[in-house]
């Protein structure tokens, strides 16, 4: 059967396909969680000249109200007012209405549904009925008009500030095909609101609470990513350069197909650098790039790249490169996980940099749900064929620690890179802390950052403290030097 789409490719993906022609769908929230600007957002993505879109209202904000805030959003089309998106008003229907009676204004609704043909009819909001009606003549009113508008064809908005206990006994919901329930919670530093998909008849609907934003483009979905289950290809044979002179090497080189590398480290250390040169590796091997950063802007990385040497900005320009920054403030899990599904769906990508892990974990304030969330990510990214190079803050003094505890086994290599005392002077180290099923060199090696890039160098001799209980050092410790550090 066709469905009729909502305007939003990743909300027909949470709704199974789009509506149902004939059906009827709550819409339940708060106040501000976004069900005005959804149900007049799906009426202009959906009306034509042939079916239009009928927006009624009851007794919520008045025309001129709606249209005004309308003018703001860029799928709004004045031209399309009246001939393809029409504007109704109720009340006066309601008044009408003898002994609490709802007939009238259903009827207009019966009226325009079968003689317009329209593709979907809205009421904003059918809560407040019940300030007219009892609950069995709501009830048979309902039951009376979805039946009858199913046959025209018309997909039916009912709109309302309902609570949570009130979609699980009232009419509407019973009546229903289907039910979202959008919300709105309140957080720092900034507020969020969620979708969720309670019911959708004849659909395989996605499960969860998925991301709403409400941008100049209107009301934006983000699918949860954990509710896709998607599948984990099987790796080929072949090795992906990183593009990190002599890190490769220490590899059997390069990082196998499809995985997912964690380059740990303290600030400053290199791993940016090392994120750039797997990137400048994919584009001077032809292939299409992501790069998802947290803190440097897309400028900032550029001109870094430049200094070593690579033209970022002929690449994004060729299309090859998209650089994706979220600002901290605004970081969302579902959001980055969308940013990496659509480059790998709509642009073929084979690299992707998540700069920096342990900080997305942190900011999203999620901890219960990120182990299931970051398993579904790296499935997504493996599945497409897609390597993944992903870097993680540790501490940059004192003992080493695992910004990712109990997480670590997702990654099928871990890359540590740390600071060294080289006896006067601070250098970096590097060491391949884990390859699945590959072999590796386990030395601890120097780690160079030069005029064109990062390498990595010869091993260091005498290291001490590589489990992290101390410092690193690459110098005999003397007796004093060994009573100095208890």
């Amino acid at each position: 059967m066709t469905r009729l789409t909502s305007g939003q490719t990743d909300l027909d993906l949470i709704l199974g396909g789009g509506f149902e022609p004939g059906s009827t769908v709550v819409v339940a929230g708060p106040p501000g969680s976004g069900k005005t600007i959804l149900a007049q957002q799906i009426c202009f993505a959906v009306a034509s000249a042939e079916h239009k879109a009928v927006y009624y209202t009851t007794w919520s904000e008045p025309h001129s109200k709606l249209v005004k805030h309308l003018r703001e959003f860029t799928f709004f089309v004045p031209e399309h007012l009246g001939p393809r998106v029409e504007y109704v008003h109720l009340g006066d229907l309601l008044r009408e209405g003898t002994g609490n009676d709802l007939a009238p204004m259903f009827d207009e609704v019966l009226r325009k549904a079968f003689d317009d043909q329209p593709a979907v009819l809205v009421i904003d909001s059918t809560r407040m009925l019940r300030d007219f009606v009892s609950e069995h003549e709501l009830r048979m009113s309902l039951y009376d008009l979805v039946s009858k508008v199913a046959h025209s064809g018309a997909v039916l908005l009912l709109l309302g500030e309902y609570t949570l206990e009130e979609t699980q006994s009232s009419a509407e919901f019973t009546l229903a095909d289907g039910i979202v329930q959008l919300s709105y919670h309140s957080r720092e530093p900034i507020d969020r609101r969620g979708l969720r998909v309670i019911k959708m008849r004849g659909a395989p609907h996605l499960q969860g609470t998925h991301t709403v934003h409400i941008t100049s483009d209107g009301l934006q979905v983000y699918p949860r990513i954990e509710s896709m289950q998607p599948d984990e290809g099987v790796p080929g044979p072949r090795r992906i350069p990183t593009g990190i002179s002599g890190l490769d090497t220490l590899m059997g080189g390069g990082v196998p197909d499809s995985d997912a590398t964690l380059v740990l480290g303290p600030t400053g250390v290199g791993k940016t650098i090392s994120s750039l040169h797997f990137i400048a590796e994919g584009l001077a091997r032809g292939e299409r790039c992501l790069y998802i950063s947290f803190q440097d802007p897309a400028e900032e990385l550029i001109q870094m790249a430049d200094r070593f040497g690579w033209d970022f900005t002929a690449a994004r320009t060729a299309g090859t490169l998209d650089i994706s920054h979220v600002p901290v403030g605004n970081l969302d899990l579902d959001g980055l996980a969308t940013v990496a599904r659509r480059s790998l769906s709509e642009k073929a990508t084979t690299r992707i940099v998540i700069d920096s892990l342990a900080e997305m974990a942190y900011t999203a304030r999620e901890a219960e749900r990120f182990p299931a969330y970051l398993r579904s990510l790296l499935g997504l990214i493996r599945g497409a064929g897609a390597c993944l190079w992903v870097t993680s803050e540790t501490r940059t003094i004192g003992p080493a620690e695992e910004p990712l505890a109990g997480l670590m086994f997702l990654f099928h290599n871990v890359i540590q890179l740390r600071y060294i005392e080289h006896c006067r002077e601070i250098g970096r180290a590097a060491t391949v802390l884990k390859m699945r099923n590959s072999s590796h060199d386990h030395a601890v090696h120097a780690y160079h950052i030069t005029e064109t890039g990062a390498a990595v160098g010869d091993p260091l001799d005498h290291v001490t403290g590589m489990l992290g209980w101390s410092a690193l050092r690459d110098c005999p410790i003397t007796a004093a030097d060994d009573k100095s550090t208890h």
